[in-house]
């Protein structure tokens, strides 16, 4: 037990700092496919790469490895087709004439894309699995994503600028 007198002369910002520090690691790396989900990922995709939020990938054509990735801030332009687990396609845009474009750091994409896209470079290809917490979350897109759907991308990074 912490003596009273030694607590009251602690400045209130140490308190602070503490109530600000960040979480475990090991917290932030929990998965967050439900396990039905986790069994059609891994039997399906085997070699998939996660990351510490439970985001999945694997790059299926590799880009310009040596030149940069895009950073909030940027605009990017993406080709992608959405599924859901069970392969049905809920979105697609696969015109290089007109591409998705958007700025990242604006909230304007789910997160799992966002996470993505600041890892990729200029011409890469990727398989994304997303889970629902990084995707369209516990109420989905009615009609064409139903809540807590994980969810499938394939995204091409055509090409990215600064804001």
């Amino acid at each position: 037990m912490i003596p009273t007198p030694w607590l009251r002369r602690l400045p209130f910002a140490v308190f602070s700092l503490l109530a600000l520090a960040p979480a475990p690691r090991a917290l932030a790396q929990r998965e967050r496919l439900p396990f039905e989900d986790v069994e059609v990922v891994e039997k399906r995709w085997p070699n998939l790469k996660r990351t510490g939020t439970s985001l999945r990938y694997m790059v299926l054509k590799e880009g310009d490895t040596k030149g940069p990735s895009p950073v909030p801030g940027n605009i990017v332009k993406a080709l992608y087709k959405g599924m859901l687990l069970n392969g049905k396609v809920f979105d697609e845009v696969n015109d290089p004439k007109a591409p998705l474009t958007m700025r990242l750091g604006r909230n304007l994409l789910i997160p799992g894309w966002e996470e993505a896209l600041q890892k990729m470079h200029r011409g890469d290809r990727w398989l994304l699995v997303v889970p629902f917490e990084l995707g369209y979350g516990s109420r989905g897109r009615p009609p064409d994503i139903p809540p807590r759907a994980t969810l499938v991308f394939e995204v091409e990074l055509l090409d990215f600028t600064a804001g």
